[in-house]
This record gives C-alpha cells, sequence and structure tokens, in this order.
C-alpha cells in the first residue's frame, strides 16, 4: 500500500450505502467538496412505504458503479488524484453495506490505496467539522430514521453517550404517523409540510420523558401509539384534520427534543466547550424543529450548527470526510475489515 502523497491535498472518494441512497462524493482536506451524487431509490421503495432491504441492496449493486464514475468525472478527478477510499462499513442494512464496503475493497486494492472504513455515524457526527470548521468538544444531537442520540463528541473516534432513545427513532416515528394519514414514504418532509398549516395546540399529545431532569434519553412509541389513536378516532380525516395532527405531533417532538438537549447541556463533561450544539442526520434537515431549538439553547449561550439540508440526509461527502480525518491521524484499515450491521459510535 502506498503512502499518501504530500505534494497535493489528501483527495479521499467516499462511498455509501448503508439504506437506500447509493452515494459517491470526493472530497478534499481543505474542506472542497469537488463532487457529491447521490442516487436516489425513492421510486423503488414508496409502493411499500417504506425501505426493503433486498431492493435496497440490488439497486446498490445496480447503482453504485455509474454513481462512482459521475462522481469522478463531476470532479474532473483521475484515479491518481485520489489518496484513499473511504467507505460505510456500518452501521446499516447489511445487504448495501457489504455492496459498498466490497466496491470500495476493489477499488482500493487495484489502485493500491489506503482504506478507511467509516461508521455512518461518525460521518453524521463530523459533517459540522466539514461544513463550519466546528472544534471539538462540542455536543451533538443525531436525528434519522435509524438513530436517535445526544453525544459529547470529544475528538475524532471518541463520543461519550449521553442519551439515546429507548425504543423508537424519531425519524421512523415520523414514517409511521405519516403512513398513518396516508402521506406516503418519506414522511418527516410530508409531516413538516402539513404542520405549516395546522394548529400545533389542537391534540395534547404526549411527550414522554420531558420533565425527567435525571437522564437524556428518548422515547418515542408512546408517541407513536397516542398519534394511531387519535388518527383512528377521527374518521374520515378531513385535510384539515391532517394538518392539526402534523402540527400537534411535530411540536411534541419538539418539546421532546427541546427538554432531553437541555438535560444535555447541564450534564456535559468538557469545561472548553465553545457552547456549540451540532444536530445531524436527517431529522435535522426540519426547518421547524432547527428553529425552535436554535432559538431555546439562545438562553444558555449556546450555538446551534446544523449542516446544510443536502448534507443532513445520506451522502457520501461525510463519508469522504471522516476519510481525510482519519488518514491525516493515521487511522486506516487492512482490506480485511468485516461490514458491521451494528457499530456504536
Amino acid at each position: 500500500m502506498t503512502s499518501p502523497k504530500r505534494d497535493k491535498p489528501i483527495t479521499v472518494l467516499g462511498i455509501e450505502s448503508s439504506c437506500d441512497d447509493s452515494a459517491a462524493a470526493i472530497v478534499t482536506e481543505n474542506r472542497q467538496i469537488l463532487a457529491n451524487i447521490v442516487t436516489s431509490q425513492l421510486a423503488e421503495h414508496q409502493p411499500y412505504g417504506g425501505v426493503v432491504p433486498e431492493i435496497s441492496s440490488r439497486s446498490h449493486l445496480q447503482n453504485l458503479p455509474h454513481t462512482i464514475r459521475t462522481a469522478m468525472d463531476n470532479a474532473g478527478a483521475s484515479w491518481d488524484d485520489i489518496t484513499a477510499i473511504a467507505v460505510t462499513a456500518g452501521p446499516g442494512l447489511i445487504g448495501g453495506v457489504l455492496v459498498g464496503s466490497m466496491m470500495a475493497k476493489a477499488i482500493a486494492a487495484a489502485l493500491n490505496k489506503p482504506i478507511i472504513a467509516v461508521n455512518h455515524l461518525e460521518g453524521h457526527a463530523l459533517t459540522a467539522r466539514l461544513t463550519n470548521d466546528v472544534q471539538f468538544p462540542f455536543i451533538l444531537l443525531l436525528v434519522s430514521g435509524g438513530h436517535c442520540q445526544i453525544l459529547e463528541a470529544l475528538s475524532v473516534g471518541h463520543y461519550r453517550l449521553l442519551g439515546q432513545t429507548v425504543d423508537d427513532s424519531i425519524g421512523e416515528t415520523f414514517d409511521k404517523v405519516a403512513r398513518g394519514l396516508g402521506l406516503g414514504y418519506p414522511g418527516g418532509p410530508a409531516i413538516e409540510r402539513f404542520a405549516r398549516v395546522g394548529n400545533p395546540y389542537k391534540f395534547d399529545l404526549p411527550k414522554p420523558f420531558s420533565n425527567d431532569k435525571g437522564h437524556c434519553n428518548f422515547s418515542l412509541s408512546g408517541l407513536k401509539t397516542a398519534a394511531k389513536r387519535l388518527i383512528d378516532s377521527i374518521q374520515p380525516l378531513t385535510q384539515q384534520d391532517i394538518a392539526d395532527i402534523c402540527a400537534s405531533f411535530q411540536e411534541s417532538i419538539v418539546q421532546i427534543i427541546i427538554s432531553r438537549v437541555e438535560v444535555a447541556i447541564k450534564r456535559r463533561l468538557s469545561s472548553s466547550h465553545e457552547n456549540r450544539l451540532v444536530i445531524a442526520g436527517g431529522v435535522a434537515a426540519n426547518q421547524s424543529i432547527r428553529a425552535r431549538l436554535s432559538k431555546h439553547i439562545e438562553k444558555h449561550s449556546y450555538q446551534l450548527v446544523a449542516p446544510p439540508l443536502n448534507l443532513c440526509t445520506d451522502n457520501a461527502a461525510m463519508i469522504a470526510w471522516v476519510g481525510v480525518e482519519r488518514l491525516q491521524l493515521g487511522l486506516v484499515d487492512e482490506l480485511t475489515f468485516q461490514p458491521r450491521s451494528r457499530w456504536a459510535l
């Protein structure tokens, strides 16, 4: 394996295939995103109201070669320009993770380039360092379709878990409530859209743990069940009913998040924080959640940092950036690394 050349910036090809998007990106150590290509599988999964693992795996196999080639072309890069290959090695749907990992291994082996096996969650965690140059340590709220955690990010590869969901994730709850309302998949954008014209105080939905100051954990199953019962009790639903349910549901989510972040800020261990709260993951694209959370934490002299919307959902730029950071620290992997369906941050 050749050592990274230092006569030009480190340039990493990132590959992401942990769920339902095939993605490839090229990022430099100078925080330049030279290309960031996402090939969506939304049309394949929409008829089923969620991601079908077998369909996802087959689609990655079909889509990734073209996606990688497009990223290289858009960046105007040759293989000689690529310093290393970074790939999501977990957590995620194991079929998709295997497809991406094997393609990355093949490229790295053929080119004799270093390979970095990236934890998908660390991709989300470090996106703010790519886009906003956020310095360690900072508090991270990671909320997506599969993950719901609050962590203290101490350095690359070092994270302290402050709290997490004990059942469903916030993104998963959005999807299930949207399905109950007949809004289709993905549910988050649809609920946010309807919530804009709804009354957030029309229905008093539960806010589990919101008054508990002893921990930072989340619980969404009770809220999900209450929303389902509410939907079943109002039939047929008018457009205004749907809007009011969406607004009330989103309001409960906002209050839950604010209550958990409040505890996390008070429980932080490090005294050297720059008073920044980073929000990452697909749910971070919700503008209402961003605005309310940003306003609330101002009273603690905290600033909310959120990546651009296109870098909140799954993408390969975040994977490539982790590759850059880990490569700079000499943290590379062998071609024998094992992809994982579960991988704690």
